[in-house]
């Protein structure tokens, strides 16, 4: 989507605000013994209650209103049977259509007290989207994200899963232009036009490169490549001539 009206960026706002609502309140009410089934349901239900709907089921049926990813898991959990523990990693991405407009938003979460080393990774995670947020702007290449966000994960010793990008989004959950990398990548040529919609999630790690397929029975859900703990955070931004807005705000 290449925004060019008011009523368009309204109607963005509109359901950026609606999917951090649902990723924030689905945050607080995680609790240990809960399923993330249960915690799905959360989110299933402010979604309608806000006239919204799960985009991962409107594009691909996904089994899940949202994806819960947990510890080993990455991306595209599903929700299941799965219960929470004291110190769980857990990857919280809501995506939602309302009005013909879609959004896309996530973060990562330590259940209870974790492990110091996951902490910082949480904190440097978000500061790794933050990066690539700062490094928008109309008419910049759109490699200028990528590095900004690589410079700041090398910086800190962290690596970044190199199979899970960024992309458009506005029309559909994932549009035009396609995949935008989270990581230097000399091949990358495009620029950022005027009212471009897309997201940025950079998925930082202790180690990990690539995204794998959790299992032949799970068609789903992604973990790391070499093993390793993971976090994303993202946002839905439109890149403007003075920088980003970010649209998926819950306030």
């Amino acid at each position: 989507m290449t925004i060019t009206t008011e009523e368009q960026l309204e109607q963005l706002k509109a359901i950026g605000r609606i999917c951090a609502l649902a990723r924030e309140t689905m945050a607080a009410a995680m609790e240990v013994g809960m399923t993330t089934r249960e915690l799905d349901e959360i989110g299933a239900r402010l979604l309608a209650e806000h006239g919204a709907q799960s985009a991962p089921i409107v594009t691909y049926d996904f089994p899940g209103a949202t994806c819960i990813s947990v510890n080993e898991e990455i991306a595209h959990g599903i929700p299941g049977d799965r219960v929470f523990r004291e110190g769980d990693l857990v990857n919280i991405d809501v995506s939602a259509v309302k009005d013909g407009v879609f959004a896309d938003c996530g973060a990562s979460y330590i259940l209870g007290k974790g492990d110091q080393r996951l902490v910082n990774l949480c904190r440097d995670g978000k500061k790794a989207m933050w990066a690539g947020i700062n490094a928008v702007k109309a008419g910049a290449p759109l490699g200028d994200i990528g590095d900004a966000i690589g410079k700041f994960a090398k910086k800190g010793g962290y690596t970044l899963i190199r199979n899970l990008a960024s992309h458009g989004v506005g029309d559909s959950l994932h549009d035009e232009p396609g995949e935008i990398p989270t990581w230097p990548d000399r091949s990358e040529r495009r620029r950022m036009a005027n009212g471009l919609v897309f997201t940025i999630e950079p998925f930082l790690s202790l180690g990990g490169r690539m995204a794998d397929q959790k299992s032949e029975d799970d068609e789903w859900t992604l973990i790391s490549r070499p093993a390793a703990p993971c976090v994303q955070y993202e946002h839905t931004v439109v890149a403007t001539p003075r920088g980003a807005v970010v649209v998926t705000l819950a306030a």
